[in-house]
């Protein structure tokens, strides 16, 4: 079985061997050596060569005679050839020299048909160069002479048309290869002028706002019912002449020249004398940076990267310094500056075609907007002069006057003036009360001497003074008020005039005017004067001379509000009894203060009277003397000469002061001398002592019947010793069954002792009497009085647990 498979594989090799190619014969072969039948195998390879060389044997004897007779007609052909090639080798001598001419004349053809050839590819390829080179060389010239916008065009023709069409040539491959490196370096050389560009509108904001603003009064100033036209600081003919550059520019067409990029004309300044942004920026940069980018196609590029650059710019013009508050050229040289960053953007907006647009100028706007409101709020809040506050308001109006002529949205500073109104009016409310303040500390408090009609003109002119019967008095003369009443009304219709100033050019309808002046002026009155009077009333070591005087002083000052009322109305031609008219609290305050210092000058009067009293000096155990022996207290007498030279001075006073505060003084007088009665340090009284006050008691009677002040009708100022008279009447008269029998009744003589009192008199008087009676028991009379105490204190006790019952 195993020499059957050995055979077959054999058998497949040696077919293998015989239709494989020799070259891929060697796997076959190495298959045989790897066996183990290597022998067999050379065997059968040697039995099947025999077979071939057999089969070739019999083919060949097959076709051997074919051969044969094919060699024959050979050779007989071979002859024939040889004479054929000796008659093509004679033909072709002779035709050589007979042709030799003609190739000669056919050689010259073929050189000159080459020449001409090739001059006529020279003279076209030539024609294709020339224009790049000349173009190049434009190229350079442009460049060098920094004409980067027509570079860059030429730069675009070069690339695209004349190279392609030049062809392949060495100096074109240089040529395209610095086709890029120009363009990066037009595209750098552009940006760094327009970095140029921001740093000199950066540099250059304070003063184009500076102009702005300019333009802006002065057009206000010429003619205020005119509507502000500061498009006039660019130029509207100017601004259409740039926009239609850019137009042209953006539709395809060339450029203006590198002077004339983006700069208006010169003949706009016989147009406007003041000068514009135009003439202080140079705008060329820009254009020719915009145009630039739209041709290498990267306007979206620029146009972000000039959107960022400004708002960096933006964020630093709107950060203000931190001494701003400190002057107003602070604050002007931070509005220049934003006037001036928004006037160039304006510029922009209105010469160029999507480098900013409306959006994005009204969003820096608002942010601008939001960020000026903050820094004014902060910065005005530190001020505390009014003047800078009024000159920053102004500053403010003309600034938000200018912007709004531009066309932005300004209603947010006017309301922020609005604001600071608030603050102007506390402002002033604390300089004029340091200046009512200095008007009451230099003022003397006594009434105006006059010695002229001059002078006495002069102060009538400051005070609306209006009396007939002073008038009418010859010179010298006095006026009743102290200086301090036509200052401070002088003063009054300052505060008015300053407040009047800080409305203007608010956009305010007269009766808001006149409502914020009068609630301002009120605040002046009921609050800051207000207060000054009472701190001169309050001040310590004010006479009553001075508060006499503060009184009269008001007085006037009251008399004169229906002429700060005229006043006002004639500002604001607003009249008063219009609806919703705020009213002055004048009056009200005046008479606030006038009672305050009425009530000052009863307790001041009563103090001094205390004083007197406290020289009082009673011998409470006084043995008792005859009427004519006592005389009054030295005490009293002066108080009762201080009194009278007091109540002289009070003869000016309006209205029922004088009267008010005699009746005060006396009643003080009668209280206080009931009080020594009843001080319960003094423990025993004696009829003696009793005497001694009833004299002085007298006295005072005297002095109130005198009438130290006029205006009281009968004896009613006797009403205030009423009470301490029927007292001592009843106990020098030792009526007690008089006032036992008739308590209670409306007719009674002792309608005003009350049984509390007389009781604690009468225990004083007791102790006295039961003294003298243990010095002196044998005396029947002493006892016989006290044993009359006893029973009249009885008598008193029931009563009184009668009417307590």
């Amino acid at each position: 079985m195993a020499s059957v498979e050995t055979a077959a594989e054999h058998e497949r090799i040696l077919r293998e061997i015989e239709s494989t190619d020799t070259n891929c014969i060697g796997p076959t072969l190495r298959s045989v050596y790897d066996g183990q039948e290597h022998g067999l195998f050379m065997e059968k390879l040697d039995a099947r060569i025999r077979n071939h060389d057999r089969e070739i044997e019999k083919m060949c004897n097959h076709h051997f005679q074919g051969f044969v007779d094919s060699i024959t007609e050979l050779l007989k052909v071979r002859g024939e050839a040889q004479k054929l090639k000796s008659q093509v080798i004679e033909t072709n001598v002779r035709l050589q020299e007979d042709g030799k001419v003609l190739i000669g004349s056919m050689e010259e053809l073929k050189q000159c048909r080459v020449q001409q050839r090739n001059i006529a590819t020279t003279i076209d390829k030539l024609a294709l160069c020339l224009p790049v080179l000349e173009m190049y060389s434009r190229l350079q010239e442009q460049m060098r002479a920094k004409r980067y916008y027509p570079a860059l065009r030429t730069l675009e023709q070069l690339e695209h048309t004349c190279l392609p069409r030049a062809g392949q040539y060495r100096f074109c491959s240089i040529m395209a290869e610095n086709i890029p490196k120009l363009r990066t370096l037009i595209q750098d050389t552009a940006m760094t002028q327009l970095r140029d560009f921001l740093e000199s509108i950066r540099k250059h904001s304070d003063k184009i706002g500076e102009t702005a603003i300019k333009q802006a009064q002065l057009q206000r100033s010429l003619d205020s019912s005119v509507t502000l036209q500061p498009r006039a600081l660019i130029g509207r003919r100017d601004r259409k002449e740039a926009a239609a550059v850019t137009e042209s520019s953006g539709e395809g067409g060339s450029p203006l020249s590198e002077q004339d990029s983006g700069i208006l004309d010169v003949e706009d300044e016989e147009e406007e004398d003041v000068p514009g942004a135009q003439d202080l920026v140079d705008f060329s940069p820009v254009y020719r940076c915009l145009h630039i980018y739209t041709v290498l196609g990267l306007r979206d590029v620029f146009e972000n990267y000039y959107r960022k650059q400004r708002r960096k710019q933006a964020r630093l013009v709107l950060q203000p310094h931190s001494n701003m508050h400190e002057t107003l050229e602070g604050y002007r040289r931070y509005f220049n500056q934003i006037v001036g960053f928004f006037v160039v953007e304006d510029h922009i907006l209105h010469t160029t075609q999507g480098l900013v647009n409306r959006a994005y100028v009204e969003e820096l706007w608002e942010l601008a907007l939001s960020k000026i409101v903050a820094a004014l709020r902060t910065h005005s809040s530190y001020c505390d002069d009014p003047d800078l506050v009024l000159d920053l308001k102004n500053l403010i109006v003309l600034f938000a006057d200018t912007l709004q002529g531009y066309g932005f949205p300004v209603s947010q500073l006017f309301d922020m003036l609005l604001e600071m109104r608030e603050q102007y009016g506390e402002i002033l409310l604390k300089r004029w009360n340091i200046t009512f303040r200095q008007i009451l500390d230099q003022d003397n408090f006594s009434p105006i001497p006059v010695s002229t009609e001059q002078e006495y003109r002069q102060y009538t002119s400051q005070f609306p003074l209006q009396d007939p019967e002073l008038e009418k008095l010859s010179f010298p003369k006095k006026l009743p008020f102290s200086e301090f009443v036509p200052k401070a009304y002088c003063q009054l219709k300052e505060f008015i005039y300053a407040c009047l100033k800080y409305s203007e050019d608010l956009h305010l309808s007269s009766t808001e005017i006149d409502d914020m002046i009068r609630k301002s002026t009120n605040l002046l009155l009921t609050r800051t004067l207000s207060n000054c009077l009472q701190y001169a009333i309050k001040k310590k070591n004010v006479g009553l001379a001075e508060l006499v005087q503060v009184i009269i002083n008001t007085t006037h000052l009251e008399q004169s509000c229906h002429f700060l009322e005229e006043f006002i109305t004639n500002i604001t031609n607003v009249p008063p009894e219009t609806a919703n008219a705020t009213k002055l609290y004048g009056t009200a305050t005046f008479k606030d203060a006038r009672h305050a210092a009425e009530a000052e000058i009863y307790t001041s009067l009563n103090a001094k009277i205390d004083q007197f009293l406290q020289l009082a000096d009673y011998d409470w155990m006084s043995a008792a003397q005859s009427s004519g022996g006592l005389t009054t207290s030295d005490y009293l007498v002066d108080l009762i000469t201080f009194l009278r030279s007091t109540f002289s001075v009070f003869t000016n006073l309006p209205g029922k002061v004088a009267q008010t505060a005699c009746m005060s003084a006396c009643k003080h007088i009668s209280t206080s001398l009931m009080q020594l009665l009843l001080d319960p340090e003094v423990r025993q009284i004696s009829i003696g002592a009793l005497h001694q006050l009833n004299v002085d008691l007298k006295e005072c009677e005297s002095f109130a019947r005198a009438g130290p002040v006029a205006g009281f009708q009968g004896d009613t100022l006797l009403l205030a010793f009423s009470d301490l008279r029927q007292l001592l009447d009843l106990f020098t008269q030792w009526d007690w069954s008089t006032y036992l029998a008739d308590y209670g009744k409306s007719t009674c003589k002792y309608l005003r002792v009350n049984p509390h009192t007389a009781l604690a008199l009468l225990e004083k008087m007791k102790e006295t009497s039961r003294k003298n009676v243990v010095l002196a028991q044998f005396k029947k009379a002493d006892r016989d009085r006290q044993k009359l105490i006893d029973a009249v204190i009885k008598q008193l006790r029931n009563l009184i647990a009668h009417h307590h019952a």
